[in-house]
């Protein structure tokens, strides 16, 4: 089939590469046409995967109604904070019966909404009953390079998450399915808040202990509000929440764990951003993911805490000290 890949990050770049390898013929839109002519030049993704060669069934393109014209998968790969206006602009142009994935990660700021809602807000309805979610432990530079990697995806339809998971499904790359978007896309989510939070700790010298307690209870935090919400617990046992968040947590090429390293030693959160050069969605989900929580009556301590050293300039410390300090109680509470 011929797939469309909406974004030309790290990972857009992997999964597009991952379709090549199962056989799809693959158009990747950038939304700069100069450096979308660069990359279809060079046959490497320079800024943000340098070192890896695109396959030759990839195409390039700052044309996006060429990118998706006749596709039967569109694969939806950009920060959660282009969703809504990139998608809005896209849907006149999407094929008749095309199936939409979206890899995207986050709980959008003004709205609350995860992408499954913003997407059935701005997409015509036509294509509701074919959206799917992409989640699970999946760093862009392994996939690229072909390394073992197990991922989920989300649908409603299983017809649409069957098409997905076939289409990525080869090699050393497994694609499972599931129907619960809720806990799929919140698992997805907030577990870039608790690497961050496991990142301080580090940065912080807390020990291996500490990281272990605030990932469990991290998970803990972010299933309570995914069944709050109507997810189903067992996903977060899954690859799209322990999953995802182990290897979010403790992985090296995690960006959200880096940032929480960085704050850890003392660095500030604004020359951390601009040293990474990339977007850390933990960072941007902690304030939606609060607000969330809050409506829905959820108690979030770790996200409560990253949330005052990210927007109320706590120390890390204190942060640490105040998730210690919390009071005697019940495992499952």
């Amino acid at each position: 089939m011929k797939a469309a890949v909406i974004g030309a990050g790290s990972w857009g770049t992997a999964l597009a590469i991952q379709l090549c390898r199962a056989g799809q013929t693959v158009v990747q839109w950038d939304h700069r046409a100069d450096r979308a002519a660069a990359t279809q030049a060079s046959r490497e993704n320079r800024q943000y995967l340098p070192g890896v060669p695109l396959p030759a069934g990839l195409t390039i393109t700052g044309d996006l109604d060429f990118a998706v014209a006749d596709a039967s998968l569109v694969m939806v790969v950009i920060p959660s904070t282009a969703v809504r206006a990139e998608m809005k602009a896209l849907g006149p142009r999407l094929p008749e019966g095309a199936v939409i994935c979206c890899a995207a990660k986050g709980i959008e700021q003004e709205s609350l909404e995860t992408m499954a809602e913003v997407l059935r807000e701005v997409l015509p309805v036509a294509f509701h009953d074919r959206l799917c979610f992409l989640a699970g432990p999946s760093f862009a530079a392994e996939v690229a390079r072909g390394l073992p990697t197990a991922v989920v995806v989300a649908s409603r339809s299983p017809a649409a998450s069957d098409l997905v998971s076939r289409a990525l499904h080869a090699g050393a790359f497994r694609a499972y399915t599931t129907d619960d978007v809720i806990g799929a896309e919140l698992g997805g989510a907030l577990k870039n808040i608790v690497a961050i939070a496991a990142g301080v700790a580090d940065g912080l010298g807390a020990g291996l202990n500490a990281r272990a307690a605030l990932l469990t209870r991290g998970l803990a935090e972010i299933t309570r509000l995914a069944v709050a919400l109507g997810g189903n617990p067992l996903t977060l046992a899954g690859l799209a929440g322990m999953g995802d968040l182990v290897l979010t947590a403790t992985g090296d090429l995690s960006r959200n764990r880096r940032v929480g390293l960085a704050l850890g030693q003392g660095r500030r959160l604004d020359a951390i951003l601009a040293e990474l050069g990339q977007v850390a969605e933990g960072v941007l989900t902690t304030r939606s993911a609060r607000a969330l929580a809050l409506r829905a009556g959820v108690a979030m301590p770790i996200v409560e805490e990253i949330y005052q050293m990210l927007y109320a300039d706590k120390p890390a410390d204190q942060a640490l000290i105040a998730l210690l300090s919390r009071e005697r109680k019940a495992e499952r509470g």
